[in-house]
């Protein structure tokens, strides 16, 4: 008998899924990155189901549309731009397997690969028994007249590969009892990617992997096939000089003349073109500046960060350098992982390293390797946040170990802050 995969718990993913089941008129996508583990959570929240008695297998239906043996079982077929066409015939098929007088769960994977895919997906909105789930692994999905033929019925769920708690939590027991200095840098040299932890650090492997199976199939996918780009040494020169910048303010010029220096000539309009491509594929995150004392965002050079720093390090294979910006990237994800909009903040011409907004409350991050070795760099970092007049939280995250407060800034140990330990300030001043 073959032995079950162990599949990693994602238990934030699952109760977002949960608070929208049986919600039946309306269509829940999960989108990130390709590779970053939304089959598995499918997997995951199908056997969520499974524990209520009432709901038994046949009521679920599982499909996925990079499977060959699938969908030509279905009589889906590809055309000249490697688009699966035929819709309704993915359509009769699950009507072909829905359970009547019962709720029947259908979840279909990479649905972008299906041409006119919406049609599908709103037929079985409209049925009253049938609870629609989709993954994606591009943004424009979403683009044209899809919210026009859902009539805004669907509700997306964004996924990342894992954060520094998922991927502690999937370690072996005895790696856990590492420094946890040590366990970060292990994460951002081997990668959040699910699939990289099954290689036992073994960076041969990962490094294949996350180049060959993760970046160059998104990018030939999701970008290249998407804007039938004929020279890739182009797009490769973008990618790497916006890996090589995270963090840094970018403008479209400031790339062109980046790229012109290293002897690329990449045009604006293609910069901007390859940039979205990458958004879009959620490869990169862009992070906008917005006016703390004015309440607005501005219009002026944006940050951007990458969905996974231990990718990053692979392509630039430079996996040692830049560790302040490495640090800023995994905060910036982990604050859009639990759900907030997050901007670089602007005022009285100092920058905060994040405005982070959630159901009408506002906090503000600062970002720094190490403050207290050095009183200068701990006197800058507090300069931004004590600057801003307000009462919202203000947190300072650095490496350092302990924690603690001065004049209403809480300073953390950011691998305990990543980790969502609940810290004990103390008394006494930084």
């Amino acid at each position: 008998m073959q032995n079950q995969e162990k599949l990693i718990e994602r238990p934030e993913y699952i109760k977002k899924l949960n608070q929208w089941k049986n919600q039946d008129d309306l269509v829940k996508i999960v989108t990130g990155v390709r590779r970053c583990g939304k089959s598995k959570l499918f997997v995951l929240f199908q056997k969520e189901l499974l524990k209520d008695e009432s709901i038994k297998k046949e009521q679920i239906i599982n499909i996925n549309l990079e499977d060959l043996v699938t969908t030509r079982k279905i009589g889906l077929e590809y055309n000249n731009k490697n688009i699966l066409v035929g819709y309704e015939k993915l359509l009769d098929f699950i009507l072909e397997k829905l359970v009547e007088n019962k709720e029947n769960y259908v979840f279909i994977d990479e649905i972008q690969l299906l041409e006119n895919w919406q049609n599908v997906a709103n037929a079985l909105r409209l049925q009253s028994n049938v609870d629609v789930y989709l993954t994606g692994s591009n943004a424009y999905m979403f683009s044209g007249d899809l919210a026009n033929s859902f009539g805004g019925r669907y509700i997306e769920i964004k996924i990342q590969p894992f954060s520094f708690l998922e991927f502690f939590n999937a370690l072996p027991k005895e790696l856990k009892t590492e420094p946890l200095q040590e366990i970060y840098l292990r994460y951002i040299k081997e990668s959040g990617f699910p699939q990289t932890l099954k290689f036992n650090s073994d960076m041969e492997l990962i490094n294949d992997y996350l180049v060959n199976t993760v970046y160059l199939n998104t990018v030939q996918k999701d970008i290249i096939q998407r804007y039938n780009i004929a020279n890739t040494n182009k797009l490769d020169s973008v990618i790497r000089y916006m890996f090589d910048n995270i963090g840094n303010e970018t403008s479209l010029r400031n790339v062109e003349k980046g790229l012109k220096s290293s002897g690329y000539s990449v045009s604006v309009p293609t910069i901007d073109l390859y940039l979205k491509g990458l958004l879009d594929s959620y490869l990169l995150y862009k992070c906008e500046q917005y006016d703390i004392k004015g309440k607005k965002i501005l219009n002026t050079n944006a940050k951007y960060y990458v969905a996974d720093v231990g990718l990053r390090n692979v392509i630039l294979n430079n996996s040692d350098r830049d560790f302040g910006h490495i640090l800023e990237n995994v905060v910036f994800l982990e604050l859009i992982r639990r759900g907030y909009k997050v901007n670089v903040g602007k005022c009285y011409n100092t920058e905060v390293d994040f405005v982070a907004t959630k159901n009408n409350t506002v906090e503000y991050y600062q970002v720094s390797l190490n403050v207290l070795n050095n009183d200068s760099t701990l006197e800058r970092e507090l300069f931004s946040l004590e600057k801003l007049k307000n009462n919202y939280p203000k947190f300072l995250l650095t490496t350092d170990a302990g924690e603690g407060e001065n004049n209403g800034i809480k300073r953390l140990n950011v691998f305990e802050w990543l980790l969502g330990r609940k810290p004990w300030f103390l008394n006494s001043k930084i």
